[in-house]
């Protein structure tokens, strides 16, 4: 079934005033192939049909299933690398400093769009491995939140369970053996020790994010910037200067940037990898 331009605007606009995902005109063949079960499912004759049946609101769950179905879920273990060894190598030791120093108690991370839970268990693998190298920020000071709009990414990430094509993206054979237990399946299941260290939780980022947390100190924000509108994201980099604490960090995906939509982080580089610091 094809989209007529009207009806493409219709859907654009709504999609965009409910998660601020922004589509132009050369996605309408993404919306097509991405609501073609949903309009099947619900017997609608055309996308007009089913844009005033999410309209009404008839159907309480068609909303979270239209944005489920438009939010891209691409991840993997690990992605880039360079964000886990600057976190291990740069974050993580800049905490520990501030811990010595009687400056902070507690270490708190936030996740966000985190998808299917790879990202944020990585993180909380990396956080794991440092805190057993040292003596000085112990495991259970880190409090690790992660977010995603989508109801079914957050129902597989709380179950932390694998099929064995999502583990060869990412997961080294040492790392696979040591955080995750395969059963009769196939599929792998993160180790309880690490699933404990995150909370998972549902959230628009088109509100505020100090409803989640006052203060974060490092916030990964990853390929989610880039579906929204400038608006958008000068509005989004706004809030995450408030809620991060003085100093602490940003790590956003390898082609973002924030240049041109926010003068509140500076850029800083480790090892070939970029990732920003709050000014204030």
């Amino acid at each position: 079934m094809k989209v007529t331009d009207t009806e493409f605007l219709l859907i654009r606009d709504y999609i965009e005033e409910q998660c601020g995902i922004c589509l132009n005109k050369e996605k309408a063949y993404l919306l097509e192939n991405r609501l073609a079960h949903l309009i099947e499912s619900y017997k609608c004759k055309d996308f007009s049909e089913f844009y005033y049946i999410v309209k009404s609101g008839h159907h309480r769950d068609l909303k979270d299933k239209l944005i489920d179905a438009m939010t891209t879920n691409e991840t993997l273990w690990f992605r880039d690398t360079h964000p886990y060894t600057i976190l291990k190598e740069k974050i993580l030791p800049s905490f520990a400093q501030a811990v010595k120093e009687g400056k902070k108690d507690k270490i708190k991370i936030w996740s966000a769009a985190s998808s299917t839970g790879q990202e944020p268990y990585s993180i909380a693998i990396t956080v794991r491995d440092f805190c057993m190298g040292q003596n000085v920020i112990k495991q259970d000071m880190v409090q690790i939140i992660a977010t995603d709009i989508s109801d079914s990414c957050l129902e597989k990430a709380k179950a932390g369970r694998y099929d064995s094509v999502a583990m060869s993206r990412g997961v080294t054979p040492e790392q696979l053996n040591r955080f995750f237990v395969k059963d009769s399946a196939g599929f792998y299941t993160i180790s309880q020790e690490i699933k404990n260290m995150v909370k998972f939780q549902k959230y628009n980022l088109q509100d505020n994010p100090i409803v989640l947390e006052p203060h974060f100190d490092l916030v990964f924000m990853r390929y989610v910037a880039i579906y929204f509108s400038d608006k958008f994201k000068k509005d989004l980099y706004s809030k995450l200067a408030r809620v991060l604490s003085p100093k602490g960090f940003l790590v956003i995906g390898a082609v973002e940037t924030v240049r041109g939509v926010s003068e509140d982080f500076d850029l800083l580089s480790h090892g070939g990898g970029l990732y920003y610091q709050c000014k204030r």
